[in-house]
């Protein structure tokens, strides 16, 4: 097994298997997607287009030598026997509707089986449990699954992986004190734009020795320095659901930040790895490679190039993250999935409301959720 560097590629990059930007043809994503000696390690989902995820990387990786490279996969979402719920995709495996405690080892070993069959794999050098319902955080028949895993070779390390909105901080933090002791990674939303939520749950990582690969490195292309204005991005762009300014917002605070990244020549994208690699536990890191529409953006090519000439040390000065972190300060800028107080109704896949558990989890790790995990503005 390759040592899994500093930087990471994923899967739903290229606008094939997720939307954003223009969709590139199979030869130019694959060979995007293809681990190599600048960046060697890979993750996919089985759920991104129903396994078409999968078989791109199967495709992007064959005739490597298998220590050339590492490859992790996530699987949680059941698009084997579920139904896609519109915008809320596939349910989780956990779901009562589809199964229960007695089906959950036996699904997580089907759909690994039929994840590595898709890629041409005998095994992963790590598998993440994709976006958890409450029961995956909590359910020991899920974790003693997912530690046999790995006991039985069939993936190196083992990890979870929240989302894919933002939240799941007193989630993910029970989950590491119920089984920080055989998690090895995890895979959360942190960048210099979103310190917040899961700035939070960082020193918790760090207590049960686990690691963090960060995702959404780039915030939606702005950190790739030629995102489009809102109006110009692509029919059926999955950034055309955020809120309405995030782009000129994102490219102001950019500005801000960018004498920082001149002063260390380094480019904005280079600039967020940087501050998120210098952040407590924080071993990996994973952009979206966006290819925007019109022969002016940066191609994904030189992207995929900047991340993979990013230093593993950190050039940054303590004085420089302090003042990355004031400015791109979050806190209380959307409302977050999990268990929150801001949580209205019964409970969802992705959201559900306080329970004496995750109260007494804050109360541990010194979180108020009242003022800290809400919609403030």
């Amino acid at each position: 097994m390759a040592e899994i560097g500093h930087t990471a590629i994923g899967a739903w990059s290229g606008g094939r298997v997720m939307h954003f930007g223009e969709p590139l043809p199979d030869e130019r994503l694959e060979a995007l997607l293809c681990p190599g000696a600048d960046i060697n390690t890979i993750v996919t989902a089985d759920v991104y287009a129903e396994g078409e995820a999968d078989r791109i990387v199967g495709r992007s990786i064959t005739g490597l030598q298998r220590d050339q490279f590492n490859l992790v996969a996530t699987i949680g979402h059941d698009f084997y026997n579920g139904i896609r719920r519109g915008s809320s995709g596939y349910p989780r495996f956990t779901d009562p509707d589809l199964r229960g405690p007695d089906g959950y080892r036996d699904y997580l070993y089907m759909a690994l089986e039929k994840s590595l069959e898709r890629l041409g794999q005998d095994h992963v050098d790590l598998l993440f449990l994709h976006n958890p319902d409450r029961i995956g955080y909590t359910s020991d028949v899920v974790w003693k699954a997912m530690t046999d895993i790995r006991d039985e070779g069939l993936a190196d390390m083992i990890g979870v992986a929240p989302g894919p909105a933002n939240g799941f901080t007193l989630d993910l933090i029970g989950c590491l004190e119920n089984y920080g002791d055989d998690i090895d990674w995890t895979m959360i939303i942190l960048n210099p734009f979103e310190p917040w939520p899961m700035g939070m749950a960082l020193a918790a990582h760090e207590k049960y020795n686990v690691k963090v690969l960060a995702r959404v490195l780039d915030y939606g292309g702005v950190f790739h320095g030629d995102l489009p204005d809102e109006d110009k991005l692509v029919e059926g762009d999955h950034r055309k659901y955020r809120p309405a300014g995030w782009v000129a917002e994102g490219k102001r605070r950019l500005a801000e930040m960018q004498p920082i990244a001149d002063r260390h020549g380094l480019t904005p994208l280079q600039l967020s790895a940087q501050w998120t690699l210098a952040q407590p536990a924080v071993a990996c890191v994973v952009p979206t490679f966006i290819q925007e529409a019109g022969p002016m953006h940066k191609t994904v090519e030189d992207q995929r190039r900047e991340l993979a000439t990013t230093p593993r040390e950190t050039l940054l000065t303590p004085e420089d993250i302090a003042e990355i972190t004031r400015l791109g300060n979050n806190h209380g800028c959307m409302a977050l999935k999990g268990g929150t107080p801001g949580h209205e109704g019964p409970q969802m896949p992705d959201s559900w409301p306080m329970a004496a558990d995750l109260d007494a989890v804050a109360e541990r790790w010194g979180i108020d959720p009242a003022a800290d995990l809400v919609h403030l503005h």
